[in-house]
């Protein structure tokens, strides 16, 4: 008997970014540092607004977090290219332990009060202006080239579980004193940092520089020169900035939804159901070709899911809009994300990671001033349209300004060459 023809081999099955053990260690270390930031962010409001009855002093938290970001920013980027990144993010995550140790241990004792919280407070923005670029730094070199918007995604994924339910947690165990949950994110802290410690990967070696003034702002300087990085950054910072929606939530659940503090639960959650969809979405399927466009094209979806949040007055249809809000943003984020990461040298991401993060803190911190004080200036929706519409202006105007990003088709293809010294290529991962 003839034998019919060979059926063809099947396709061997593409492994997912969790197969390398340091990758899985490194999310594994993402999911708890996530949930610790998530758990004491509600913490501290809690008792700081119990303590005070003062929104201003509320207020103040974000500020005393935002500050030494700020400050540190240029030095952590340093750090992080001179030093072993692993290193640089498992001390930062001890540190963050240890001053959430000390929060808890404050609360229970009944020794703390709101200026030693808001010095805890600040101990950890600093330990997270390190985490920011040694994450960003670190993540590329645990996966092939190939598998690195896969990974972003995956790391994504995990910071949005962390956003839905680490929030909820930390308001359960509130229900015991303000020292369990601050005593549980201190743990997981630490996890994480034992987590980072148990990675083995080969160390590059780095040649030590000094820290001059040249070497710090030198991440400035080769994003200033790099169109495809600079557009990127700079896109999400100015649409976050004027589409920041979600600060303006109780309102509309007060004022306009009508639908109390329950509502608000729901509305805030919305964003990070569509983001958390979205990265299942890309952990399977991230952005191949035309990802310049693809970008705008969220951006420009991320504005239009505003304006239409901005002018409902319906429950169904406002948490709707704030889901595809929520998609939208998170494909930004990994397309920004990859970029910045495979379009810059290796010796260079720490420093060009701690700008970044920079950039991110300073769109989602003065995107909510912006939206409060554009919102006592025109009105509610007045102000919520005019960002979503500043959001779509700025999307335009990108596209014409950074030709070079709009154009932009495969992750791996080398941008052009920038007019200056400062070199743009990418060195292979």
């Amino acid at each position: 008997m003839k034998p019919g023809p060979a059926r063809p081999a099947a396709h061997p099955a593409r492994p997912l970014p969790l197969a390398h053990p340091a990758f899985a260690l490194f999310w594994c270390a993402r999911v708890a540092s996530g949930l610790s930031f998530q758990m004491q962010a509600v913490a501290v409001g809690w008792q700081v607004y119990a303590l005070t009855h003062s929104t201003f002093q509320l207020g103040m938290v974000g500020l005393v977090q935002f500050l030494p970001i700020v400050l540190f920013t240029l030095p952590a980027g340093h750090a992080v290219d001179q030093y072993d990144r692993r290193t640089v993010y498992g001390v930062a995550l001890a540190a963050q332990g240890v001053a959430l140790a000390v929060l808890a241990f404050g609360s229970w004792g009944h020794w703390l009060g709101v200026p030693g919280i808001y010095g805890l407070v600040a101990v950890m923005g600093a330990t997270r202006a390190f985490q920011g670029p040694a994450t960003q730094a670190l993540l590329p070199a645990l996966v092939p080239e190939g598998m690195v918007p896969k990974a972003i995604a995956w790391v994504t994924a995990a910071f949005q579980t962390a956003t839905i339910v680490g929030p909820s947690i930390g308001g359960l165990l509130y229900a015991f004193g303000a020292g369990v949950p601050y005593a549980t994110a201190a743990a997981l802290a630490l996890v994480g940092a034992l987590f980072v410690a148990l990675m083995r990967q080969e160390r590059t070696v780095r040649p030590r520089q000094p820290a001059t003034l040249k070497s710090l702002f030198s991440g400035i300087h080769f994003i200033r020169h790099n169109p495809v990085v600079l557009g990127s950054v700079s896109l999400d910072l100015f649409a976050v900035l004027l589409g920041g929606a979600t600060a303006l939530l109780p309102a509309y659940a007060r004022d306009v939804l009508k639908i109390g503090v329950w509502g608000l639960g729901i509305l805030r959650s919305a964003p990070a159901i569509g983001a958390l969809a979205m990265t299942v979405v890309l952990a399977r399927r991230p952005p191949q070709r035309q990802v310049g466009t693809k970008m705008f094209a969220a951006v420009i979806a991320f504005g239009l899911a505003t304006v239409v949040f901005g002018l409902s007055h319906s429950v169904i249809l406002s948490f709707g809009a704030l889901v595809v809000l929520g998609a939208a943003d998170t494909i930004s984020v990994v397309i920004r994300s990859s970029l910045v990461q495979l379009q810059t040298p290796d010796e260079m991401r720490g420093r060009v990671g701690a700008v970044n993060s920079l950039f991110i803190g300073t769109s989602n911190q003065l995107g909510e001033f912006e939206s409060g004080v554009t919102a006592s200036m025109f009105g509610l929706i007045p102000a919520t349209v005019l960002g979503g519409v500043g959001t779509l202006v700025v999307a335009g105007l990108w596209m014409r300004i950074f030709p070079a990003l709009r154009n932009f088709d495969r992750f791996g293809a080398r941008p052009p060459a920038a007019s200056t010294a400062t070199p743009t290529s990418r060195p292979a991962r």
